[in-house]
């Protein structure tokens, strides 16, 4: 194998890979959030079979390494479902189902952290649950729930790198390429470790961000 030094190609492989990194995060963290909250909204409307299937899913994805749920989804599901599954999609399917799991769980607390007295006050008032949600729960939950979701998604971010594992040309494979072809590992990886860095950084600093926003316009200031 011939090995050479850094080319202009490889800002470009960099940007790639950075591009596939952030675009597989931003998908799985919608889907997830939207699976998350749904699974949250059976548990507060007590619905039968549904809540506790939910509850037991995410106890299971969120207890069961995240490699070994990208291999179960990549090798089995296509052999179990009779279906060709690509290494984008399988990505795409393992990383949402395990952030739901985690912001099932961000959700339930939030939720559950909004005081008793507020809720049967509502329920004085004649608020259906729906309203007391809208108005009273899901604004301070919200509040509550952000900075554990915060570092929820900085973790995820991290997580996005074993991907690479099963072929997805994300920021980590772009790193193992380059380290191959230049044998200058020190400088791949801490310019793919900076890479990380600054995008956790990035989504700390938003969270952050709305998380001041949603407290100062979040208290409950009585029906």
């Amino acid at each position: 194998m011939r090995y050479t030094d850094f080319t202009s190609h490889d800002l470009l492989l960099l940007l790639q890979g950075l591009g596939v990194s952030v675009g597989l995060f931003i998908a799985t963290t919608v889907i997830g959030l939207l699976l998350g909250l749904s699974w949250a909204m059976l548990r507060y409307y007590r619905t039968p079979l549904a809540a506790p299937l939910a509850a037991a899913l995410a106890e299971l994805l969120k207890n069961s390494p995240v490699l070994v749920q990208l291999f179960l989804v990549f090798f089995g599901l296509p052999v179990l479902l009779q279906m060709d599954l690509t290494p984008v999609q399988a990505a795409l399917i393992t990383l949402s189902g395990n952030t739901a799991a985690f912001i099932y769980v961000i959700a339930v607390s939030a939720i559950e952290s909004v005081g008793r007295e507020q809720l049967e006050t509502a329920r004085v008032f004649g608020m259906s649950r729906w309203q007391t949600l809208r108005r009273i729960v899901a604004p301070q939950a919200a509040a509550f729930g952000l900075g554990p979701l915060a570092g929820l998604l900085v973790n995820q971010l991290q997580v996005t790198s074993l991907i690479s594992v099963i072929g997805v040309v994300d920021l980590t494979k772009v790193g193992a390429i380059l380290n191959l072809r230049t044998l200058k590992p020190f400088i791949v990886w801490t310019v793919i470790g900076l890479l990380y860095y600054l995008m956790a950084r990035l989504v700390a600093w938003a969270c952050a961000r709305v998380e001041g926003r949603l407290r100062v316009h979040s208290q409950w200031k009585g029906l």
